[in-house]
């Protein structure tokens, strides 16, 4: 495996896992909120973005997990890794439900910042590594992420 392949791989693999941070902070957000008092437009709320941000973890994991695979991980090691990358997510929804509970004022600062950092994973790690191989099919990489752009916002005016 080349030295600059591997080093963009894991720069991609860390990525993805920093943006899961403030994607669990959202869904934590989200939750927490509901302790100050249960609507059930806040809870439709809740349960969509937990739902959006759940549907696109599956490729993000895809995206960990085949790159090191074809890099010659073993399959075991290549899913480790993509759940591996993953798994702060949660550790981050507890966190961003107790800062919440316990400081409402932060609400708006930590959904700008979760919006925030995963648009500049999306525009400044994924969309240009996607344009990579633009010969065979171009530009599919990129309507995928249109596409999820997509249904996310489906999402949002259907549940609410």
């Amino acid at each position: 495996m080349g030295n600059e392949r591997f080093s963009r791989i894991i720069l991609l693999v860390l990525s993805i896992t920093l943006h899961n941070i403030p994607e669990g902070l959202a869904v934590g957000v989200a939750f927490g909120a509901l302790q100050d008092g249960y609507t059930p437009e806040g809870l439709m709320s809740a349960l969509s973005i937990a739902i959006g941000i759940g549907l696109q973890n599956f490729p993000e994991g895809a995206a960990v997990s085949i790159p090191l695979r074809r890099e010659g991980l073993s399959r075991r090691k290549s899913f480790f890794w993509g759940q591996a990358s993953g798994f702060v997510e949660p550790l981050a929804g507890l966190s961003g439900a107790l800062l919440v509970v316990y400081a409402e004022a932060v609400l708006p600062f930590a959904l700008s910042f979760a919006a925030g950092a995963m648009i500049l994973v999306a525009v400044h790690e994924l969309i240009p590594e996607c344009q990579q191989n633009r010969s065979t099919q171009p530009y599919s990489a990129t309507m995928g992420i249109v596409l999820g752009f997509a249904v996310m916002m489906l999402l949002d005016v259907m549940l609410g």
